[in-house]
């Protein structure tokens, strides 16, 4: 009986042999069918969740570790397998996150003015419309203590400088506290992630401390608004020449006589 009990323990502790005699890694296959099982579990979840828009190929690579994914991606450019070029995920990722602060700033930018005037706030001669700023002559001029097109240049060599120390951070995250910098190197030296560098400076109120995963998923979202919001901006001024604010009091007004449809027949007309 021991005997018996010992060839026994021998046979199911010998490894396994394929039909050709060769070892099968045990381990290695069952590794892999527990890696398939957990892919699949994951599809089968976020499909669940009204990704109404994705596909199995994008879920494949957008895993929703990202914030405000949802699997959209019908020209497949998140694709780490596809041609990509220089526009790499990570870099598009980061891009949106960039694209989406600017955005909202103009966005603000573009309306708070003129809804300030429109209230009384500030004198409305002080104000001008958004396109109006001066650097783009047919749409209009405005007065400032300096030529415009002087304006202009200075802000984009200042807005050139911070935006090539952006991309030396994106490169490598963390060189800008590495780089000496009027004493702020401590307060620029990043979280090691380019697109979230938080610290003093950059996240001054510490938003975020309890849920930062709930706070980068509202500024995606808010971003995202934001950028069809400028895009909406441009498209109605090429229509009707006046601001955004004006443009919501006239819709609110009339919106049957002022909407998208009716102000096509006066694209470029209104400047």
């Amino acid at each position: 009986m021991t005997a018996l009990s010992a060839r026994v323990s021998a046979f199911v502790a010998a490894p396994k042999t394929t039909a050709r005699g060769a070892k099968a890694p045990a381990a290695r296959a069952s590794r892999v069918v527990k890696v398939r099982a957990e892919d699949k579990l994951a599809t089968t979840d976020r499909s669940k969740t009204g990704l109404y828009f994705a596909s199995e190929q994008s879920l494949s690579y957008l895993d929703g570790s990202l914030p405000g994914d949802y699997g959209f991606d019908p020209l497949g450019i998140s694709d780490p397998d596809g041609p990509g070029g220089f526009i790499t995920p990570n870099w598009l990722a980061y891009a949106e996150v960039i694209h989406a602060r600017f955005a909202m700033l103009g966005a603000a930018g573009c309306f708070a003015p003129e809804f300030l005037a429109k209230a009384g706030v500030v004198p409305a001669d002080s104000v001008t419309v958004w396109y109006g700023s001066g650097v783009m002559p047919p749409a209009g001029t405005h007065e400032y203590w300096a030529d415009p097109f002087a304006l202009f240049f200075g802000q984009m060599v200042l807005m050139g400088f911070a935006e090539f120390r952006r991309l030396q951070d994106y490169r490598k995250p963390g060189s800008m506290g590495e780089q000496y910098f009027i004493g702020l190197e401590n307060v620029l030296g990043g979280s090691g992630d380019p697109a979230y560098p938080g610290g003093q400076f950059f996240n001054m109120f510490n938003l975020g401390k309890d849920d930062m995963d709930k706070m980068k998923l509202r500024e995606i979202k808010n971003g995202r608004a934001a950028m069809l919001a400028m895009l909406g901006f441009a498209a109605q001024a090429s229509m009707t020449g006046v601001g955004p604010y004006q443009n919501l009091m006239d819709h609110l007004g009339n919106p049957t006589g002022a909407n998208l449809l009716t102000n096509l027949g006066s694209v470029g007309g209104s400047f």
